[in-house]
């Protein structure tokens, strides 16, 4: 199957700028937001099992841990080799730094692509609320890991991981609110940045860096084997 190439996709930084212009003129709260995040990087990722992997190190961890561990995992095994991921043992997981529920959920992901109920071009080729149905039926798959690789890895435009920490605190911090929206509050508040989604969550994880020192972009992504 060839992937459909979406005409919605987050390719460069143009169209990261185009969305900030977009999203500035839908909503005039964002203004100073944009202005205190500063420039925003594409921070765009692999497709496919890497892409995914990569993703999955990220999840409740800093960005510096999550890229350490897919490093080291990257060093013992061919991350587009299902079979051999399947093949490492439990020493090869605790070497590399992942969790035990990170492990499962690996080796599930690896057993899914052999068997076929995973296919990377299938998803790549639906809609997206059919590719997050695809990718969250593997077991240890949630909603975050998969908007997440529609975000960066298949540069979708229009995704917003409500259920994100950062995203939520970011929000609050910005709009001056006195708790932190949960992610079905959060999920409605971004309707209101529709069809630019994908870049709304890139300002506020890079508002979110600029206000506490801390970055927490989902981190380890990667393309053509460099960090973006």
């Amino acid at each position: 199957m060839t992937p459909l190439i979406f005409s919605s996709m987050i390719r460069s930084l143009d169209d990261i700028s185009i969305g900030l212009d977009a999203l500035a003129a839908m909503d005039e709260r964002l203004l100073p937001v944009i202005e205190r995040a500063g420039a925003l990087p594409l921070r765009a990722g692999d497709p496919g099992l890497p892409g995914l992997a990569a993703t999955l190190m990220g999840q409740q961890v800093s960005s510096a841990s999550a890229t350490a561990i897919t490093s080291r995992l990257a060093g013992m095994v061919d991350l587009n080799d299902a079979a051999s991921i399947l093949a490492l043992d439990d020493t090869a997981f605790r070497t590399a730094g992942l969790s035990r529920a990170k492990e499962r959920t690996l080796l599930a992901i690896a057993s899914a692509v052999i068997t076929g109920t995973l296919d990377f071009d299938r998803i790549a080729a639906a809609d997206s609320r059919a590719a997050i149905a695809e990718l969250t039926a593997v077991p240890g798959i949630g909603p975050w890991t998969a908007e997440c690789y529609l975000l960066f890895c298949l540069r979708r435009e229009d995704v917003f991981p409500a259920g994100d920490l950062a995203l939520q605190v970011a929000v609050a911090h910005a709009f001056g609110m006195e708790e932190r929206p949960g992610d079905r509050p959060l999920r409605a508040m971004a309707e209101l940045w529709s069809p630019h989604r994908s870049v709304a969550a890139r300002l506020f994880w890079a508002y979110y860096a600029a206000v506490t020192r801390r970055d927490a972009t989902p981190a380890a992504l990667q393309q053509d084997g460099k960090s973006l």
